[in-house]
């Protein structure tokens, strides 16, 4: 199959889901399949060349919503070369361009949420999501009623999904999410890591990585982590991702307040062996997340052994806590404490239990193969509509108990 990707920006700063279509399209790209992406980023953007695609840019754009007139118009030039087109997130023009020029198309394109219709930007942002209703009725539910498929990558997900709006039609499915753990020398990379970022030699390290952004609950982290630092002088919290808000320099005054300055290391965003070296030279990973669709770094974080303390908030704690790859409690510091304590507390052995336990989930949920079958399966069926009145049945007794 010939597949276009549309996202608003390949810049890897944006998370996840730049990520996840770079993974998945490289391991759909080997499995014999064509891909192709489409952004509104400005065409000179220096990491689009490190894109493993080709990518048509369309930018650059001047407004948060990401217009872009030239990405329509080639839609409907080019549209018919490929067998199936996928959209990536929403609240963003490409979405729109999609609907407007694939809707009566034989060409069927597809939406992937990305944890965007979650409830907890309605409750934690009313004035943007008031915004966004100023744009539902006539964009983004347009663009979900009428894609071959919505696609969701967790149970959890669809359900949170339905609670946003209440004028909500969508032809739902899920596809998990799965990624890759290259093969690399661990002692390398570690080294590599601890090369980088200076004083964490001999240092018992506690994880996260990801934006440095509000959302994942990152000032739940450092208050939790003062609160328990005292129990082992080697204890030493990195926190590693690129600040899109600016909220670094809040979060060194809040260690500082803390006691624990000189215990946080902040090293920004990681890329490629650093990374790699971050998960291999530390011993837990930490998400207390408020909203979080999947967290693919939670799901690499497994893959290379590191269990994952997490909040319940972050879409696939199910199943981190039914396998034992790690621990779940509230996204409050009292839930973030409680995870880091029950932690510190296991035995040498029961560690260790947990950290091969990491290793086992990643390979059963997790693997991309199990993404790129599941997706490959439904794009190929052409998103078959016999699933479409089911679903909107339960959605009909879903909308009518929240009424």
């Amino acid at each position: 199959m010939k597949i276009l990707h549309l996202l608003a920006s390949v810049d890897p700063r944006a998370g996840g889901p730049v990520e996840g279509v770079r993974r998945s399209g490289v391991a759909m790209q080997e499995a014999g399949h064509q891909i192709e992406v489409a952004t509104c980023d400005a065409p000179g953007a220096a990491y689009l060349a490190a894109f493993p695609f080709p990518v048509h840019a369309f930018g650059p754009v001047t407004n948060r919503y990401s217009y872009s007139a030239h990405l329509a118009r080639w839609l409907r030039a080019n549209a018919r070369r490929f067998d199936a087109v996928i959209v990536h997130g929403l609240w963003q023009y490409h979405g729109l361009a999609a609907w407007r020029t694939l809707r009566r198309s034989e060409v069927p394109y597809y939406v992937y949420v990305h944890g965007m219709l979650d409830p907890w930007f309605k409750q934690s942002y009313p004035l943007k999501h008031l915004k966004k209703w100023l744009y539902w009725p006539w964009a983004e539910y347009r663009v979900l009623r009428d894609a071959r498929a919505v696609i969701f990558t967790t149970e959890e997900e669809r359900t949170r999904a339905r609670q946003s709006f209440w004028l909500y039609r969508a032809n739902e499915r899920i596809v998990p999410f799965g990624t890759t753990v290259p093969s690399l020398d661990a002692g390398s990379v570690r080294e590599a890591f601890l090369q980088a970022v200076p004083g964490l030699r001999g240092k018992r390290i506690v994880l996260f990585l990801g934006r440095v952004h509000a959302k994942k609950g990152c000032d739940l982290l450092i208050e939790a982590f003062a609160r328990i630092a005292g129990h082992d002088p080697a204890l030493h919290l990195v926190i590693a991702g690129p600040d899109e808000t600016g909220w670094v320099a809040q979060l060194r005054a809040q260690a500082a307040a803390a006691g624990v300055a000189h215990r946080l290391s902040l090293p920004g965003m990681l890329q490629g062996d650093l990374k790699w070296g971050a998960f291999h030279a530390s011993d837990v990973f930490v998400l207390p997340s408020h909203q979080e669709n999947f967290g693919v770094a939670v799901a690499e974080a497994l893959g290379c052994g590191l269990p994952a303390l997490i909040s319940d908030k972050v879409n696939v704690w199910r199943e981190i806590e039914a396998d034992g790859a790690g621990l779940v409690a509230a996204d409050t510091i009292d839930g973030t404490e409680q995870n880091l304590v029950r932690w510190y507390e296991l035995d040498d052995d029961a560690r260790q239990n947990m950290r091969a336990q990491a290793r086992r989930t990643f390979h059963a949920r997790f693997r991309i193969e199990t993404m790129v079958g599941a997706l490959t399966a439904l794009l190929d069926s052409r998103g078959s509509a016999e699933l479409r009145e089911p679903t909107l049945a339960a959605l009909r007794e879903a909308t009518q108990q929240s009424q």
